[in-house]
């Protein structure tokens, strides 16, 4: 049978997978861990739409402005307008498929999110992700059954086939055998973010190690606004990773603050009396970074949730707790948490249109491995809803006549391969130019360290490693203001000649252009 291969089996990749069978058209599912350990079971805040079950007149517009202005007004219009307006169709059908929102009165609860107008964040108690992935992991086994879904777990990327401006296909390795197949048909990408790049610097999991972003940049795949990488104000350090401290706690109450002297200071209340703590992640992160360098401050930042009460802890953030007393032994009712921002997000990636199909025909991509919705910074609640609504677009919108009859087979080559090593050299070397507060120096040390490295690089994909993190310098480097994430030092202040998009491609050399945001047409 004729098959669709989608690379990646988290939200977005079941979304893509589900919206297939419902078309009747089967598809391969292919991941290297099953979908209860995608990068989407880490996601814990909530899901955004403008259900207006609050009582404050909550909009569509509204939730599109609020997107918009908390990407730096770097977002594409038109996919913001599309995203905000299906939201309410997407919550409705995660709620029918069986996902166990916090209701009241039979409506979904909303709780406040960071850089939002109204409450438009539906949840699950601390748990949204794990429990709309399992919903959809339910939902995808009726149609594994009916043999619409093939699932390949323990299968990875290697790489796409080309024939000309066109995906044919794509090279995928079994991790148990080593063995080497080629899957021919429409190809969705659907891998996650670039954790990897940053080994132990991120709250995302360790198996999205950053390989498919850069063997899919050295064989011509365009990339967007990779200058933009948010780091989330509050997470705490566990083995190999950062571990979140979700964004739900200080909608629920949590408050950021800093010992000035012998007094709290509870310095996001005070400079942003608006929104306080629950400004965008690029602000409060960054006023974080500004606080512990002033001297009269001492160098850690707390979020205190003791004023929280025990019904907060019990209905809507049990698990929470439970991770702060696993990792720190810190009762986090009764004292405060020491925090810390960490690389969470990477708005930054694949280039797709309004069909989330590439500058390769046939070749599409949704999830947190593409720049659809987010711009220069994501809000919370929706990468979720990015990632759901990526998939359904992408599947609904595959070219039947691009299907292909040639049946899978098993090849030889070289196996993929890099060094660790390598990787946790290029990291600190990414770390130390695209932090939170950046300058050209730094970032010009960063390039020539890189190429530095890059002479060190033993395998193909060592190779592409490093282009691709010279490709994300040199992003940050052109981009000579300061917008959402990406915040300058030496340029403070936002460009409006530069409010347009990075686009990179590698043909041999990296090219840069910069392309004007697409108008929205629907206003």
């Amino acid at each position: 049978m004729e098959r669709v291969n989608i690379i990646g089996a988290g939200l977005a990749g079941l979304s893509a997978a589900i919206t297939l069978a419902q078309r009747g058209i089967a598809c391969n599912l292919i991941s290297k861990l099953p979908s209860e350990r995608a990068q989407s079971v880490l996601a814990e805040g909530g899901i955004n739409a403008s259900l207006n079950t609050m009582g404050q007149n909550d909009t569509t517009e509204l939730h599109y402005h609020d997107t918009m202005k908390g990407g730096g007004y770097l977002s594409d219009p038109e996919a913001v307008a599309t995203l905000t307006q299906r939201a309410p169709e997407i919550l409705s059908w995660l709620e029918t498929i069986g996902v166990p929102f916090n209701v009241k009165d039979g409506q979904p609860v909303l709780r406040p999110f960071g850089g939002q107008s109204k409450k438009r964040t539906a949840y699950a108690k601390s748990s949204t992700g794990k429990m709309i992935l399992n919903a959809l992991i339910d939902e995808a086994r009726k149609y594994e059954n009916q043999g619409w879904i093939y699932r390949w777990m323990h299968h990875e990327f290697v790489c796409i086939h080309r024939k000309g401006d066109a995906c044919i296909g794509v090279r995928i390795l079994d991790t148990y055998t080593q063995k080497m197949w080629d899957f021919y048909g429409p190809v969705i990408l659907a891998y996650g973010g670039l954790n990897g790049f940053f080994p132990l610097q991120t709250t995302g999991t360790t198996s999205n190690d950053g390989n498919a972003a850069a063997t899919l940049f050295m064989q011509g795949v365009q990339f967007g606004n990779l200058e933009m990488i948010q780091y989330h104000p509050t997470t705490i350090g566990i083995c190999g990773k950062r571990c979140l401290v979700s964004e739900a706690a200080r909608a629920e109450g949590g408050r950021l603050f800093v010992w000035k002297g012998q007094e709290p200071w509870y310095f996001m209340e005070e400079k942003y009396p608006e929104f306080g703590n629950l400004m965008p992640r690029d602000v409060v992160s960054r006023e974080m970074e500004l606080v512990v360098k002033d001297p009269g401050c001492a160098n850690q930042v707390y979020l205190n949730m003791t004023g929280l009460s025990d019904e907060i802890w019990e209905k809507r953030l049990p698990d929470l707790r439970e991770e702060i007393l696993y990792y720190l032994q810190i009762d986090p009712k009764s004292e405060p948490v020491p925090v810390e921002p960490g690389i969470h997000y990477f708005m930054g990636g694949i280039d797709t249109d309004n069909h989330h199909e590439t500058n390769l025909r046939h070749l599409y991509a949704c999830g947190e491995c593409t720049c659809r919705y987010h711009g220069a910074n994501r809000l919370g609640g929706n990468s979720m809803l990015g990632a759901i609504l990526g998939g359904r677009i992408a599947a609904e919108n595959i070219d039947s006549k691009a299907m292909s009859d040639k049946k899978e087979e098993e090849v030889a080559g070289q196996l993929p391969s890099y060094s660790m090593s390598l990787a946790l050299q290029l990291g600190t070397i990414l770390r130390s130019g695209l932090g939170i507060l950046r300058n050209d120096a730094d970032m010009q040390k960063s390039l020539y360290q890189i190429e530095r490295l890059e002479q060190k690089a033993l395998t193909p994909t060592d190779k592409a490693r490093c282009l691709f993190a010279k490709a994300m310098v040199n992003s940050a480097l052109s981009r000579k203001e300061s917008r959402g994430a990406h915040y300058r030092t030496d340029y403070p202040q936002p460009d409006d000649t530069m409010q347009k998009m990075i686009v990179v491609t590698y043909d041999g050399t990296i090219h840069m252009t910069w392309r004007p945001l697409r108008q929205r047409r629907n206003a």
